[in-house]
């Protein structure tokens, strides 16, 4: 493994960071990872994604915090990036739902390339039309993807993955 790769270095050392210092994301490192994330594949380069951003002074937080039991780390971020699909936009609902991924991968590696932490958090789209509600967002037209909790890390992360050959089906 070429772990002196900054590529393969940041995939390898990026974790989940669920608690964050008071330090606010600065505009810049947040729009970098936006850019990032507009980067991704998308099937026919259809780009559906959406975004939105949402400090931790803004009201519509608490709002969101609600919608998932997850609520004290949408309460800890310093920044949540919403990530969406525009139903307008899309053409193949699982090629969109893989692109979103992309998308949300790309973010997330590029907030850790800045030194900041994020974590996915998943389990609030099983509540999709309450947080859209909280986000007064209409259902008709966006679906929730993730949310990232995003800040400055006050912790460290921790992972370990199974060997690669759990994950084969052949050898190669």
């Amino acid at each position: 493994m070429n772990k002196k790769n900054p590529v393969l270095e940041t995939i390898f050392e990026r974790r989940s960071i669920r608690k964050f210092t008071d330090n606010p994301v600065s505009t810049e490192n947040l729009t970098a990872i936006l850019e990032a994330g507009r980067w991704a594949p998308s099937g026919l380069n259809n780009q559906p994604y959406r975004f939105l951003v949402l400090h931790d002074d803004d009201p519509r937080v608490e709002a969101l915090s609600e919608c998932t039991k997850y609520g004290h780390i949408v309460k800890a971020a310093k920044a949540l990036i919403c990530v969406f699909l525009d139903r307008e936009k899309t053409y193949s609902v699982m090629k969109d739902h893989q692109g979103a991924g992309a998308c949300t991968q790309n973010m997330m590696l590029a907030a850790h390339s800045l030194g900041l932490g994020t974590v996915w958090l998943g389990e609030i789209v099983n509540q999709q039309n309450q947080a859209l509600a909280a986000l007064n967002l209409p259902a008709d037209r966006y679906e929730l993807q993730v949310v990232l909790a995003t800040g400055h890390p006050d912790q460290q992360g921790s992972s370990k993955r199974n060997e690669l050959s759990e994950y084969m089906l052949e050898d190669f």
